[in-house]
């Protein structure tokens, strides 16, 4: 057996190992093409058994990674980011069967909302909280939206989101959820959980209990400064770019909406609105206006800018539904016909996006532990592989804490085949090395059994 952290227990222990080692194949080859992922004629065989399983279901293993991750949310302050992506197949629908139209309500396909963890303190994703994989009903005509409840609406996933977050991380110092102009939903923050927070770029221009309208009250607002904003990475050979923004805020008392079903006796809800705004865009870029409706307080321009910060944060979620599709896994790419399937294979796509993300992040130094991505088996077996691969040099020493998830990514990457000399190592790279250390680990573990 491959020493890996499991995805589930699908009622048997041996469709718990075969789970583990199908997750570590699918993050060590970048791939979900079972015929790649297997290895050989035999591994593809097990891993299409082991998807064809009616025991094995995508809640299980988003439910199984999301639980792990909030057992390492514990004692952090984390930035939980949400956000929603479909994957349709324009050109590849040919025998496709159990799904709905996707986003043009023709093209069939699904919708995948998940919420990422991320650490305050070093912006290192720390896995994958929850997620919903669902597609749309076929032909089935509904209410207007006004005449329906929350719990009726796709919506209802910002919140139902925001709640199982919420559970899951518990035991997280400060929790804060942070969501895009689609979760600007008056509902969301009328029925957040109480241990949560909000960060939320705002969508409409609400009335507010005074009778002026959200998007015109920071007009007469003073400035409070400038500060600069790291823009995210919009894909593969976009470095991102740092951004001057000036910033506004002030407290705002947003109004009830007049249409709205279960919206509970809320009439009014206190909040505090930024408004970040791009003055110099560079030339070719569009310029940043965001406003933010948050629940946080703002006392001052350092709290102002760190709610900016923290909204910054989204991409990071954005980037793991690039690792799952076209810039990584290929999930739109699949000739999986069938929806189940397809919905097994996107929870396996997130949770290694995921993981692959988290092995890059710490080449830069993480001091955050291994274990935030690694069991004490790979663990051990790192320790003991790791001083082979060091050489007399300073620089071809492991230089970090040992034990922390920096060290175990030196690892990882020297296994990959990374030269120290050379520029930091890739996403492929960190892959092969996991893969090699996966392999290792089965290895080292049996030999000590015997030993002992």
């Amino acid at each position: 057996m491959i020493c890996a952290e499991g995805i589930g227990v699908f009622g048997d222990v041996r469709r718990a190992e075969r789970g583990a080692w199908l997750f570590e194949r699918i993050v060590a080859t970048g791939s979900l093409v079972l015929r790649t992922v297997g290895g050989n004629r035999a591994g593809e065989i097990a891993a299409h058994r082991f998807l064809d399983s009616p025991r094995v279901s995508a809640a299980e293993i988003i439910g199984t990674l999301g639980r792990r991750t909030g057992e390492r949310c514990r004692g952090r302050r984390i930035i939980a980011v949400q956000d929603t992506t479909e994957i349709n197949f324009s050109g590849r629908d040919r025998a496709r069967c159990g799904l709905g139209p996707a986003g043009d309500g023709k093209t069939p396909g699904f919708f995948i909302h998940a919420a990422v963890a991320v650490d305050a303190e070093d912006e290192a994703v720390v896995g994958l909280l929850d997620a919903a994989i669902w597609t749309r009903p076929v032909g089935q005509r509904v209410a207007a939206r006004r005449q329906r409840g929350l719990e009726e609406k796709e919506s209802q996933r910002w919140l139902s989101t925001a709640q199982a977050v919420a559970e899951r991380a518990a035991g997280a110092r400060q929790l804060i959820i942070v969501g895009d102009r689609e979760s600007d939903i008056f509902a969301l923050f009328a029925r957040r959980p109480a241990t949560v927070e909000l960060v939320v770029r705002a969508a409409q221009d609400r009335s507010l209990a005074d009778g002026t309208r959200l998007f015109g009250c920071a007009g007469g607002w003073p400035s409070l400064g400038t500060c600069e904003v790291r823009v995210g990475p919009r894909g593969p050979g976009d470095k991102g770019r740092i951004a001057v923004v000036s910033l506004r805020a002030g407290a705002i008392r947003v109004a009830r909406p007049r249409h709205g079903v279960g919206l509970g006796p809320t009439k009014q809800l206190d909040l505090t609105l930024v408004e970040v705004r791009e003055e110099q865009p560079p030339a070719g870029s569009e310029a940043i206006h965001w406003r933010l409706i948050t629940t946080l307080p703002v006392g001052d321009f350092t709290a102002v800018e760190e709610i900016v910060q923290i909204y910054r944060l989204r991409w990071r979620i954005e980037q793991t539904f690039r690792a799952c599709k076209s810039d990584g896994l290929g999930l739109p790419d699949l000739q999986t016909h069938h929806a189940d399937r397809l919905f097994k294979m996107g929870a396996l796509a997130l949770g290694a996006a995921v993981r692959t993300i988290q092995l890059v992040d710490a080449r830069d130094g993480s001091r955050r532990p291994g274990s935030d991505v690694a069991d004490p088996e790979i663990l051990d077996a790192a320790a003991a592989i790791g001083p082979s691969l060091e050489g007399k040099t300073p620089r071809q020493t492991n230089p970090h804490a040992p034990g922390s998830l920096a060290w175990l990514s030196w690892i990882v990457a020297r296994l990959g085949g990374w030269n120290c000399y050379y520029k930091p190592p890739g996403p492929k790279t960190m892959r092969a090395g996991w893969d090699k250390l996966a392999a290792m680990a089965a290895g080292y573990h049996l030999a000590m059994s015997i030993k002992h």
